[in-house]
């Protein structure tokens, strides 16, 4: 699962991390830009995991099912 924090007091957000590493960089960014005011905001999850794309058997099945065609439509 992926996490990305985001700032209560601006508008920073987190790129989408695991969650020790978004609540790392949220820390950082609090105490960089609002010194004095303890870390808070919201969280947003994705079930996805960072990177996680369609997948190669996914690419397959397209790749398949577009010879297919080809092969229907050629005489």
């Amino acid at each position: 699962m992926a996490y990305r924090y985001w700032c209560g007091e601006c508008g920073y957000r987190t790129p989408w991390l695991g969650e020790s590493r978004a609540q790392e960089l949220q820390i950082e960014h609090y105490a960089k830009r609002h010194p004095d005011v303890p870390p808070g905001g919201s969280v947003e999850t994705n079930r996805k995991k960072p990177g996680e794309g369609p997948g190669c058997l996914a690419t397959l099945g397209v790749v398949i099912l577009l010879l297919v065609l080809a092969a229907s439509c050629h005489r």
